[in-house]
């Protein structure tokens, strides 16, 4: 009996997503609506660390509003390593003129309107270990896509993996396997190998630089 076909977003939120500034590429973003619509059926919030200008963000939010969650997305908006003038992926357009510092938080919310999608979005501002020290509540998915730095791939991992339910889906992206990719994708690379050791996550699927993993025992 052949697989069921994986769903996929509208039209118009597929081209809401890739209006959206943002790196991740359209075959990622369909695996991650995929799984996003899988971890809905669960009736937990989807939450995603490192929002960025929102195009991820869109996607959870119209997989949240069909399964009648709400997408939560975690970020400080002054961008991470990579993204600070002079780097590779720095974009001026997100830098604020009056006080010199990136602030993507404005052009996320413009992303969310144009998408039609704010009411079904929390946008949590701040550093993705301080909101996760208090944070009580289970998920049906975690999507970490933060700062590649071992310090802060890990901080998201050890923050929130915990609350992923029983059942529940640990999306990890950037993970790159080859250590040339040292600085973009290797600390989510050791997240990733982390987690299958811990025997808590058992892999689900790999597309590209994206790992979905679900949690089938207790820890991380």
């Amino acid at each position: 009996m052949p697989a069921a076909p994986k769903p996929e977003p509208k039209p118009e939120i597929l081209a809401a997503f890739e209006a959206a500034k943002g790196f991740m590429p359209l075959g990622e973003g369909l695996a991650l609506y995929a799984a996003a619509v899988e971890a809905g059926r669960l009736g937990l919030p989807l939450l995603e660390v490192g929002t960025y200008c929102g195009r991820s963000a869109i996607l959870l939010a119209d997989a949240a509003r069909e399964a009648g969650v709400t997408a939560l997305t975690v970020d400080h908006h002054r961008g991470s390593e990579e993204q600070q003038p002079g780097w590779e992926y720095h974009d001026p357009e997100t830098v604020d003129p009056q006080i010199g510092l990136m602030d993507t938080l404005p052009t996320f919310r413009r992303t969310l309107h144009r998408a039609g999608l704010e009411d079904h979005v929390v946008a949590l501002v701040g550093r993705s270990p301080q909101i996760a020290a208090f944070w009580g509540s289970p998920l049906g998915l975690v999507f970490i896509d933060g700062g590649h730095t071992d310090e802060h791939a890990s901080g998201d991992y050890e923050g929130w993996a915990p609350h992923v339910a029983e059942g529940g889906l640990l999306l990890i992206h950037d993970v790159f396997p080859d250590p040339v990719d040292e600085f973009t994708g290797q600390a989510p690379y050791r997240v990733y190998l982390r987690a299958l050791a811990s025997g808590a996550f058992t892999e689900v699927s790999a597309t590209d630089s994206l790992r979905v993993l679900r949690r089938t025992g207790a820890g991380i």
